[in-house]
Parts: C-alpha cells; structure tokens; sequence
C-alpha cells in the first residue's frame, strides 16, 4: 500500500513538525493510543497514560520528544478520538 493512499484513508488528528499523529477508525477493541510518524519511522503510544506501545525506526531520543509532544496534545487528541 502506498503511503499517500494510506493518509487518504487515515484521519490525521494533528500535524507538528516532521510528524504526523493519525488514528486508525477500525481499532475500536484497543485503550485510546495514536499512531505518529515520520518518512518510514513509525511509533504507537496509548493516550490515557502517555507511554510508548510500539516502534519502527525512531530513535530512543526521538520517542523521548515524539512522548513529550503526545502528553503536551493528549487532550486534543482524545477529543478527536472520542
């Protein structure tokens, strides 16, 4: 699949810097989380209590920034989860 058809389908709920924050809308069976990423880097972090679930090519000291971003916008993005 392409990335451009994947942001097509893929809602982005806030854009900062190289990142995108999106959410998948068939995942209704997990805790709130978004997905971020950055050219092929990808990473998932759950909302409620900002943590790390997944990664693919950030570096340590990139998630510890990406974590940063998420706890600052949690509250906007759990509104555009709800």
């Amino acid at each position: 699949m392409s990335r451009l058809y994947t942001q097509e389908i893929v809602p982005t709920a806030l854009r900062s810097g190289p990142y995108r924050l999106f959410f998948y809308s068939s995942e209704r069976g997990e805790p709130l989380h978004v997905r971020v990423e950055r050219e092929d880097a990808k990473a998932k972090f759950w909302l409620l209590r900002v943590r790390l679930e997944k990664r693919y090519k950030f570096s340590r000291a990139e998630l510890n920034a990406i974590e940063v971003l998420v706890s600052k916008k949690s509250g906007i993005l759990e509104g555009v989860l709800a």
